[in-house]
């Protein structure tokens, strides 16, 4: 066995101490079927509950097993992935939600896709247990990626997924600050595949991404992935313009036909027409300040999260069990 695939399951963890016994539990029992070594990295995201604790106590009672990282306050999700990547060691490495809404007893199966070849591995919630408006809401960001970024997966919202080391180091060798972890994946990668897996309904607590997170984190896409916004609106731009120009052609062809007395009667119609552009230069001016915002964050060059300590030693020699 001295010459299997160390596997690294990483998971951020905000504020789900009552999930974490039962996740830590499924976890290590998925792992250990595999036959193989491997270490699971639990990264608390500056949770406000007990779950740092809970964290705590796992890496006492599985030595070898479990590695702890904590970050000094909340960054969000696809930036404790980010540190869960940069301390781990394994040549497959599988990231998971800590809701338990996936299952962690598909690692395995995420495992064998990999030893297959493929550099990433996504999945498609089947029977999702989700609010029909959360569904909504998914599917909209799921076509909107698809259609801007060029790159085709089903499900952007799932997190449980599977990289190749290199796929890792190259993510890790990205500087920018705005990362959504799926999309930057699939750019290094040669070969992806799809699987899908169950889904569950979330026992405890509450899920961290509500409408208006939804929607932030879809401008985070577009904005952080593609300049494909600023290209749509250069084209709205010429098909405004366009319009504008035809729009005062038919007004001074009107005009010159009926007399100035048929112009009068369209003020109104202008002046809507007006507000149409300013809109849309408002718009304009949105977008570009979200790009000019990144670029500002960019160039400060902070660090995109800070460990304030790691807990937890790893010994791969041989797998447990």
């Amino acid at each position: 066995m001295g010459d299997a695939k160390l596997i690294s399951v990483v998971i951020p963890v905000f504020n789900e101490a009552a999930n974490l016994d039962e996740l830590i539990r499924r976890c290590l029992g998925a792992c250990r079927k595999t036959g193989r070594p491997f270490e699971l990295i639990l990264v608390d995201d500056g949770s406000l509950d007990a779950s740092g604790e809970r964290i705590e106590t796992a890496v006492k009672q599985n030595p070898g097993e479990i590695i702890g990282v904590f970050l000094n306050r909340n960054y969000g999700q696809h930036a404790a992935i980010m540190a869960g990547f940069e301390q781990s060691k394994g040549d497959i490495v599988v990231t998971l939600d800590a809701d338990l809404q996936n299952p962690p007893e598909e690692i395995p199966r995420l495992v064998n896709c990999i030893d297959k070849g493929v550099d990433v591995v996504g999945t498609i919630r089947a029977h999702r247990k989700d609010t029909i408006a959360r569904r909504l809401a998914s599917a909209i960001i799921n076509k909107t990626v698809q259609k801007s970024t060029g790159v085709m997966m089903h499900d952007y919202g799932c997190m449980l997924r599977a990289y190749r080391r290199h796929i890792v180091a190259a993510m890790l060798s990205c500087n920018e600050h705005s990362t959504f972890i799926p999309v930057l994946a699939n750019t290094f990668a040669r070969h992806t595949t799809e699987i899908e897996v169950s889904h569950e309904t979330r026992i405890h607590g509450e899920s961290k991404y509500d409408m208006l997170r939804l929607i932030s984190l879809m401008f985070d896409l577009l904005t952080s992935m593609t300049t494909f916004p600023l290209r749509l609106l250069s084209t709205l731009g010429v098909i405004i313009s366009a319009a504008g120009i035809g729009f005062g052609l038919f007004l001074l062809v009107m005009r010159l036909v009926y007399g100035a007395a048929w112009a009068v009667g369209g003020v109104f119609t202008l002046f809507a027409i007006l507000f149409i552009f300013i809109g849309a230069q408002f718009i304009g001016m949105g977008l570009l300040g979200e790009y000019i915002g990144r670029i500002y964050h960019d160039v400060r060059n902070r660090p995109r999260y800070f460990v304030q300590r790691v807990i937890g030693e790893i010994s791969v020699s041989e797998p447990n069990g």
